[in-house]
């Protein structure tokens, strides 16, 4: 059987939108003559098993492992956009952010403080904080760098003090706002990064141009749905947009340009 995943913004409180988003989808594509569509997402697995699987049908992934990691493994079926703060079109930004009390303005003034990393393999949490550290003339910008695993976790190391500063996600930043307020309680926004083009849908490269075509048809057919708007705006979709891979090349160009320079 093949693999569907979207684990990219699947908090426990969305769960439930996100499985009848899929089942939306999968209706569509069963509808369209596929075979073997999965009737439920995958959930508790790496997500670098479900992009590397030759059985992928369709997941969520960072646009960093899409132009790194597996490059010429996935192939890109469509971009969501977002109805956030940090997103216009099919772009995203992220959030960076400290401590409320913080004297510290301007992110200038944290050099020589503590980062909060979810992951070397994220764009919004590493590559585009490595970025913008790049832009500033002290080297190393920071002293230390503590890896979390995750923008939550992130978010939890700033307020509890184990760091000064951390790049979140825009849209994961909004869905905390709706369903954990607390998560982001006694913070606040320093700057807002430069965009890049949003989480992409995609596939195994093994996937042939028809049956990706169905998936993409599939995907907008479900986004245009009046009957799921209540689903899609409980995720905060706005819709989706057929970008072409070079697009992605802005998330490679941030690396190029921030990678030789060490974050601490």
């Amino acid at each position: 059987m093949r693999l569907a995943a979207l684990p990219m913004y699947d908090m426990p409180e969305t769960a439930s939108t996100t499985d009848a988003l899929w089942t939306a989808v999968a209706r569509r594509l069963r509808l369209g003559g596929m075979a073997d569509v999965p009737d439920r997402l995958t959930r508790g697995v790496d997500p670098r098993e479900v992009w590397g699987s030759p059985h992928l049908l369709l997941a969520q992934t960072c646009g960093y492992p899409l132009m790194h990691e597996f490059e010429g493994r996935l192939a890109l079926v469509a971009t969501p956009r977002y109805a956030v703060p940090g997103c216009e079109g099919a772009v995203y930004r992220s959030r960076i952010v400290s401590r409320a009390d913080d004297p510290r303005e301007r992110f200038a003034d944290f050099a020589g403080s503590v980062a909060a990393i979810n992951s070397e393999d994220s764009h919004s949490g590493f590559n585009i904080l490595r970025w913008r550290a790049a832009r500033e003339p002290k080297r190393p910008f920071f002293d230390r760098v503590v890896v979390t695993g995750g923008h939550v976790a992130s978010l939890k190391a700033v307020r509890s003090g184990q760091a000064d500063i951390a790049a979140i996600d825009c849209v994961t930043f909004a869905l905390l706002e709706r369903h954990r307020p607390d998560g982001i309680a006694r913070l606040r926004i320093v700057e807002d990064t430069p965009a890049a083009p949003a989480l992409p849908f995609v596939t195994s490269i093994a996937v042939s141009d028809e049956e990706r075509s169905l998936l993409r048809r599939a995907l907008t057919e479900t986004f245009a749905d009046p009957t799921l708007h209540q689903i899609r705006e409980d995720l905060l979709l706005a819709g989706i947009e057929d970008l072409p891979l070079a697009r992605y090349r802005a998330i490679r160009d941030y690396a190029e340009q921030g990678g030789s320079v060490r974050l601490a």
